[in-house]
């Protein structure tokens, strides 16, 4: 069954409003953009390939990994094949905090498909 428009948007923010409870990291949208990219994209990933692909600075994308890289949700190396280049990597703790969150967005959903439907 499709959601409706507040059923999504109810869905998005009773997964985020529970990742903040449960003391999870307060992630602007760009931030949460580039670490879905990172992790449900194939590699390599670049701070040119990202701001290409997101339609953003290199800047706002090197922000938005400094964030990211301080909570070690992503790591940053240097390519060895092209020096000039910064590869961004998937880390552990990135993998366990999606993957928790991804369980998150599932209860969400069972909670909005449970709920009876918003009147306008």
């Amino acid at each position: 069954m499709a959601l409706s428009a507040p059923q999504a948007l109810n869905l998005w923010r009773g997964a985020l409003v529970e990742s903040l409870r449960r003391g999870g990291p307060d992630l602007t949208a760009r931030q949460v953009a580039v670490l879905l990219t990172v992790y449900l994209t194939a590699p390599p990933h670049t701070v040119r390939g990202l701001a290409s692909g997101l339609k953003v600075s290199k800047a706002a994308i090197s922000r938005s990994l400094d964030r990211l890289s301080q909570l070690e949700l992503v790591r940053r190396r240097v390519d060895e094949a092209d020096r000039r280049s910064v590869l961004v990597q998937k880390t552990v703790r990135g993998s366990d905090f999606l993957a928790e969150f991804a369980d998150l967005v599932i209860a969400a959903e069972r909670d909005v498909s449970a709920a009876p439907a918003p009147t306008a």
